[in-house]
């Protein structure tokens, strides 16, 4: 179920701008029939978008508000329409302009995809076509004087779509042809009551912030500034009773093995107190050499106090500090309470920089005191150079501390700034469980260690293991799959074989005890839709990061690389290798292929340090552990190359789960092969078979026909060429 939001402006002559979608249709009323007379647009602002919406059991309590500010010398006389995604689940709705009543009327589907088609044939403007099939609400003409600004309040009550334990809400705000002017400031907030326990919160389109209160509420919040192109916002919550939910979304194409989504996360409000069992021991392992000297060694310093102050009364902990020589604060591990949380902090607050660097000895120092039937264990290790001290190559140290860990600790390295062998602490995470953390020279490293060490809080399931019972997976990440703290959730993502019914099987040791749990799901067939078509571009971008990893530890080979190269060209995934894929013209580069692919990841996985070396082992780990999939401009920037970026914007749309490049001066699906363009049906834009086209499709489809230059587009299986007569 949508709730709608899109707005589009039109003043004197119908003006389609993603800058100005506001959360309605906001039109001129002195718009002529059936044929505009051309005038120059009114000018317009749009300070800010607010969404805040109330879910309470499945009904959505919505308002939108909406602040327009007209700069221009003239009056604007407008209207604001509204459309409707399904009428029969929209109730109680009202429009406020500056807090009083507007008069509406709604149009039913038949009158308002009139109007939309009317539009659209008249302006030569194709954008509207994805409101086709909508109801819509339409006000009563009103002002906005010059130098003015309105207020507009929409408020409504809406259904949301339940899909066994899943419930979603959508909140549509793109207008994919738009190139206007950006929302000054765009805030989304959404409150979640349930009776039934929530317990897993999921976002595929934004990165938002999650805020539990127990276990049958949760906020969620989304703030941007300057939005020019806004993406529709999508979340999804999951319901359960018990311990741990599971749930699995899934979608499968013609033809293709299916892709799944598993959303696993433990109840938030503990049954009980945290026992001895359920503590964990944490290490904290720091580089005090010459080159930590200055606010380096000082916020070193507070992150460590961090971790101090944040740990569980019966926690096992030590500090490891180390140049040529290793000390430690213990012996041994020391059991925390407020007399060694004192002692350590005073130890803390005497390191001081000075020495060389013996990376070797350090880590294996902090395994080797770990105890192997003890509580989950986690190693923090911080550096912010080479090994110059004892064993300096990287794979012998790698493998010396694998060995080393028999505990099986997770082993979490932080590169501080660009003079760390990013290649060796890539190995380091790897070999023991972890993930690597690099904190850039403007960055702070006490905040660093804060956001990942926050994640440490109770661990509820550690060692985990999870199978489909019922089909066979394969290719599923992360891998090995991390432990599970109260309050997270882990995003595991994979492909299955067999469609159908199938039982999830969560294996893993909670208080010392293995358990098993068991959760019945449904994987998607071929005419299940593609309601969460998100998850087979999220697999590919966390198959990327894998495939990046494979070839940076164990070197590249011929089928790695023509992986990557077709992964990116489906799915618009622009990485370090691929971003040949538009040339400087802004058109796709069709010559370019594997070969150049393979002789930059030669040439740049072999840097591995520096500036390069250490920007693409973090936005390889940013690949590994997405949770969402990135827009082609969102992934240009994990590596920070603003001309690729540039010509990633213009060579490549992603509009809902499809990807289009820029090619011999049109659009082409991705999906779309070289032999199904020399037959695909030829339809002229705005003749009447692109209007009886456009009427046998669904608003999602339409989407993708809303290009002002020729498109080829894979619709329901069916190649079209959509042409500029």
């Amino acid at each position: 179920m949508r709730t709608h939001g899109l707005g589009l402006v039109a003043l004197a002559v119908l003006v389609i701008s993603a800058g100005a979608f506001g959360h309605g249709i906001i039109i001129d009323s002195h718009w002529p029939t059936p044929v505009p007379t051309p005038q120059p647009p009114l000018d317009y602002r749009i300070e800010s978008v607010d969404v805040d919406a109330t879910v309470r059991d499945q009904v959505a309590n919505v308002q939108v508000t909406q602040t327009l500010r007209n700069p221009s010398r003239a009056t604007m006389q407008v209207e604001y329409w509204f459309p409707l995604p399904d009428q029969g689940a929209i109730q109680d709705f009202v429009l406020l302009v500056d807090g009083k009543e507007l008069p509406g009327k709604l149009l039913r589907r038949e009158e308002a995809r009139r109007i939309y088609e009317s539009i659209v044939r008249s302006q030569k403007d194709p954008a509207l076509l994805e409101y086709m099939g909508m109801g819509l609400f339409r006000t009563s003409v009103f002002p906005i004087p010059a130098g003015a600004k309105r207020t507009i309040t929409l408020r409504y009550t809406q259904v949301c779509k339940r899909d066994h334990d899943v419930v979603s809400l959508t909140h549509p705000m793109y207008s994919p042809q738009s190139a206007g002017r950006p929302i000054e400031r765009l805030t989304v907030n959404v409150s979640i009551e349930s009776g039934v326990p929530i317990k897993s919160v999921y976002s595929p389109s934004h990165d938002v912030t999650v805020t539990r209160a127990g276990d049958h509420r949760a906020a969620v919040q989304l703030e941007q500034r300057h939005v020019g192109a806004p993406t529709d916002f999508r979340l999804l919550y999951t319901v359960a009773d018990g311990d741990l939910g599971a749930s699995v979304l899934s979608y499968l194409e013609d033809g293709e093995h299916g892709y799944f989504m598993l959303l696993t996360s433990p109840r938030v409000a503990p049954a009980r107190e945290p026992s001895a069992g359920k503590n964990k021991t944490v290490v904290c392992v720091l580089d005090r050499s010459g080159s930590m000297a200055g606010q380096k060694i000082k916020q070193a310093r507070g992150a460590l106090r961090f971790v101090l102050n944040n740990l569980n009364e019966g926690d096992l902990f030590n500090i490891v500090v180390y140049d040529s020589r290793v000390e430690t604060f213990r012996p041994e591990l020391e059991r925390f309470d407020e007399t060694s949380r004192k002692d350590a902090i005073a130890f803390v607050d005497n390191i001081h920089s000075g020495g060389s660097t013996n990376i070797d000895e350090a880590l294996r120092t902090a395994v080797s005191m770990l105890h192997v039937d003890g509580p989950p264990a986690y190693v923090l290790f911080l550096t912010d150079g080479l090994p110059t001290a004892g064993e300096k190559r990287e794979v012998t140290i790698a493998d010396n501390c694998k060995a080393a860990n028999k505990a099986r600790a997770r082993v979490f390295p932080f590169g501080v700034g660009y003079d760390v062998n990013a290649r060796l602490l890539d190995r380091l995470s790897a070999g023991n469980g972890g993930t690597s953390v690099y904190v850039q020279p403007n960055e702070d490293i006490e905040e660093a260690v804060a956001n990942l060490y926050r994640k440490f809080t109770t661990p509820v399931l550690t060692d985990i293991q999870i199978t489909l019972d019922g089909t066979t997976v394969n290719r599923a990440y992360p891998t090995p799959i991390p432990d599970l703290f109260t309050g997270g959730q882990i995003v595991w993502v994979g492909r299955y074989s067999q469609s159908g019914n199938v039982k999830v099987r969560i294996t893993g040791n909670a208080d010392d005890v293995k358990q098993t749990f068991f959760f019945p799901a449904s994987l998607a067939d071929v005419n299940s839709g593609g309601a969460y078509a998100f998850v087979a571009k999220l697999w590919a971008v966390r198959r990327i990061g894998q495939i990046i990893d494979d070839m940076d530890l164990n070197g590249q080979n011929k089928e790695l690389i023509d992986e990557l190269v077709a992964l990116s060209t489906r799915y618009g995934i622009i990485t370090p290798y691929t971003s040949f894929l538009t040339d400087e013209t802004g058109e796709l580069d069709a010559v370019a292929g594997a070969d150049m692919a393979s002789s930059l990841v030669r040439s740049e996985l072999s840097k591995t340090q520096g500036v390069s070396g250490v920007v693409q082992r973090r936005a390889k780990a940013r690949y590994k552990t997405a949770d969402r999939a990135q827009s082609a401009s969102e992934s240009v920037m994990l590596f920070g190359d603003a001309a690729d970026g540039a010509r990633a914007q213009h060579a490549i749309r992603q509009i809902g789960d499809k990807t289009f490049y820029r090619r011999d001066g049109q659009w082409i699906d991705s999906t779309v092969t070289q032999k199904e363009q020399e037959t695909a049906v030829r339809t002229i834009m705005f003749s009447d078979a692109y209007f009886k086209l456009v009427r046998s499709q669904s608003a999602a489809m339409n989407r993708y026909l809303t290009f002002r230059e020729p498109v080829m587009v894979r619709i329901k299986g069916k190649v079209y060429q959509v042409v500029i007569e």
